[in-house]
Parts: structure tokens; sequence; C-alpha cells
């Protein structure tokens, strides 16, 4: 039996697996979604980016988890890459879902495409927090308007200081048994970070014809991805 950790991006909390979740759990495993600090329900606590790294660790280690999948989607690929690499042998995958990953010295804003002194702005112009997305921000990633509701109605302001706060990454994510999940309709080729490590042969790709909420869009086909790492 595993034990998926499940650690969604920006903006979302638990919540956002709850879809996900019920296979997961039919198929016998154990599942932890989890809220990083100052989002959905912890709306509020002060966050940093060593803090949601930390968040991941004191779930597994509080749980006393074993044999343990720690999935990271979207900007959570970046804690949950550090958080992999320091719970030793507690970890049996790494599951990276259309994700960011931690680069030692580097954060989601350092990576940012306009670069980081206009994100740095637009958190500044909303008072040191991400703005959730809009509806048409969800365009043409494979979501109802039903999914894209509820991403709008639930998202939360996402804590500036854990997206600007450099990663620690003391050893190659290359040597981690890793899977990365790139969702084609949000870019059909990994970042050039993710496919320098994808020549590792600890790492392999798996791609789905969704968008990048793929536990909206298709958590049922999500979840035998995941399940599918650990048979």
């Amino acid at each position: 039996m595993a034990e998926f950790v499940l650690v969604a991006g920006a903006w979302l909390g638990s919540w956002a697996w709850d879809d996900v979740v019920p296979p997961l759990r039919a198929a016998g495993h154990g599942t932890h979604p989890l809220t990083l600090s100052g989002l959905a329900d912890k709306r509020g606590v002060p966050a940093g980016q060593q803090t949601h790294v930390q968040d991941i660790i004191d779930e597994i280690e509080r749980r006393d988890l074993r044999d343990v999948v720690l999935v990271g989607h979207s900007y959570a690929g970046i804690p949950v890459g550090q958080a992999a690499e320091r719970i030793g042998d507690r970890l049996t995958r790494v599951v990276f879902v259309d994700s960011e990953v931690p680069v030692d010295g580097g954060s989601f804003a350092s990576g940012w495409w306009q670069g980081q002194a206009a994100f740095e702005a637009q958190l500044a112009d909303n008072g040191g927090n991400w703005a959730p997305l809009g509806a048409a921000d969800f365009d043409g990633q494979g979501l109802t308007d039903e999914q894209i509701a509820r991403l709008v109605e639930r998202a939360t302001p996402h804590p500036g200081a854990t997206l600007t706060e450099p990663a620690v990454v003391t050893r190659s994510l290359g040597e981690l048994p890793t899977t990365y999940v790139k969702c084609l309709l949000d870019g059909p080729e990994p970042n050039d970070t993710v496919a320098k490590l994808l020549a590792s042969d600890h790492w392999r790709l798996v791609t789905m014809d969704t968008g990048h909420w793929p536990m909206f869009s298709q958590p049922t086909e999500l979840a035998r991805v995941l399940l599918a790492e650990i048979a």
C-alpha cells in the first residue's frame, strides 16, 4: 500500500483533490491531500517558501508515513521537490503534475516568463499576494463551466513570500525516482529544467491530453496515472 501525499498548486487547498482521492482509496492506498500554510482553510497563516516545504515534511512525519508517493501540482512542485530529498527512505516516488521543479537558489518568481520584476510588481499591486485567476484565464484548459466556477469560487490569494523566496536543493533531483506528468493543452513540451532532468534514468515522462488542472478536468484519468506509477 502506498501513501499518496497530494499538494495542489497556487491558490488551491486540499479540496482540489476531492475527485482524485476516491479512486486512490478504492485501490487500497492511503491519501493525504494537504493544504499549505496561507491558503484555503489556512488562509492568514504566515508563510514563506520553506514554510511550505516544512508543511509537507511535518505531515509525513506526524503521520509516520512510509512508502510515500509525493505528488506536486504546478507551483507545489517547488516545495514538493525540496521535501522529497529530505524525507529519506520514506519516499517511494515523486510525481510532478505539470509543475515547476525547484532549482537551488531559484524561486517561482525568478522563473516567471515575463521576468521576476514583472511578477513582483503583480504581488505589490495585490498587497503582497498573488491574485487568483479569473474565469477567462481557464479558457482552453479542457475544463467545463462548472469546473471553472468551482476553481474561481474557492481559490484564495497566494502568499507572495512563498513565490519569491529561494529554494534549497542539496542534491540532484535527477537522483530521485520521479514521474513528470505533462498536460498537453498547457503546452506540448516540459520546460528546459525539466527536459534536462528527464534525461536521467530515474525520471519518466507521462502525458495527459488535458489542461493544467487535471485534478478537475480529468480526475479519474489522473488517479489512473498515479496508480500506474506504483504498479
